[in-house]
């Protein structure tokens, strides 16, 4: 294992002057607004904690860090990208046409997306047939035909005559975030597979399903509002009648000016997330560029601090901050894969 570290190491090295490695001495991590919070979290008490200075952690975006991550190796991109999803085939192969060949995936733990609105106003129960019907581009025509039509709903109560006469306003994170991708995966093709019709399309061409259930509608229902979920609790506190997207730990944190909307007669809870109970749930990642292990000061360190029991276990300082932690097993999985550098095989 060593060796392959050190011919790591030595691409790496081939890659910087002597100038630039002695310019940065520092972990550069960019990536999800999810993961952001937690990344901070680590890299804080890293810094203060060892020798190492701090690493610098940016928020761009889960899909917005990748690019990033895969634009090659050196000092000039980054070392570590959070993600709040999967790195995609896609992205691997961005990856390895500029020379990022061996990429080491950290699964940190899991997070809810909420659906949330200001404590001044009523909890709403939704489903996920609800939510795809609010926020979809197209949806199945309401004179009850297989067909689609461009989404006539402006109201919840069109939507459902059970739900609120209140005008459908949702602040949501922009293509770019992994909260979206996430989102549309699980919230609104989990609702859009609820028409028999619309299922029945995924046998026959999974890209016209797909297009059709992760459609957001571009009407001003759905407003995109950026990567900063503070932001968005900004902005829901100030207007009542709105409901923002975001993941599970913006809601601890502001649980004193927001809350969850039942999903499926679910509420995004601790528990209910970690049980696999509440629907709108994933896992969240970061990736390591195993060519600058070695060389640029402190990654392994911090890879060991990020999957330290104190951390990521159980009654660890992340969970604190809103992290579902793992089960014991998976986690052991998980930190053996670290210590190994392992890299993840071609999607």
């Amino acid at each position: 294992m060593k060796k392959v570290l050190l011919t790591g190491a030595a691409v790496m090295a081939a890659a910087l002057s002597t100038t630039a490695q002695a310019e940065r001495d520092y972990i550069s991590i960019v990536g999800s607004s999810t993961v952001y919070p937690f990344s901070t979290v680590v890299a804080e008490r890293f810094g203060k904690s060892t020798d190492f200075r701090t690493p610098k952690v940016e928020s761009t975006g889960s899909g917005g860090g990748l690019k990033l991550f895969c634009s090659g190796v050196g000092d000039a991109t980054p070392d570590i990208t959070n993600a709040s999803r999967a790195i995609k085939g896609s992205e691997i192969k961005l990856c390895a046409k500029n020379g990022v060949t061996e990429i080491v995936e950290v699964k940190v733990g899991y997070d809810g997306i909420v659906l949330a609105n200001t404590k001044a106003a009523d909890r709403m129960e939704l489903t996920r047939k609800d939510i795809f019907l609010a926020l979809a581009k197209n949806v199945p025509n309401p004179d009850g035909s297989e067909t689609l039509v461009e989404n006539p709903y402006k109201t919840w109560k069109d939507v459902n005559p059970a739900l609120p006469n209140r005008k459908i306003e949702v602040l949501g994170p922009p293509p770019t975030s992994g909260t979206r991708d996430a989102f549309v995966e699980l919230a609104m093709e989990g609702g859009c597979k609820k028409v028999p019709f619309i299922k029945a399309i995924k046998k026959q061409d999974k890209k016209k399903f797909k297009a059709i259930c992760h459609g957001m509608r571009e009407d001003g229902a759905y407003v995109e509002a950026g990567e900063n979920d503070n932001l968005i609790v900004q902005k829901l506190v100030a207007n009542p009648k709105a409901l923002g997207i975001f993941g599970f730990s913006f809601l601890e944190q502001n649980s004193d000016k927001v809350q969850g909307s039942k999903v499926d007669g679910q509420l995004p809870t601790f528990d209910a997330i970690s049980e696999g109970d509440y629907p709108v749930s994933r896992s969240l990642f970061f990736y390591v560029k195993k060519a600058h292990v070695g060389v640029i000061p402190g990654i392994e360190e911090y890879l060991a601090e990020f999957t330290s029991e104190r951390a990521m276990g159980e009654d660890g300082y992340l969970a604190d901050k809103g992290m579902i932690p793992m089960m014991d097993e998976e986690r052991a999985e998980v930190v053996s894969n670290v210590k190994n550098l392992k890299p993840i095989a071609a999607k």
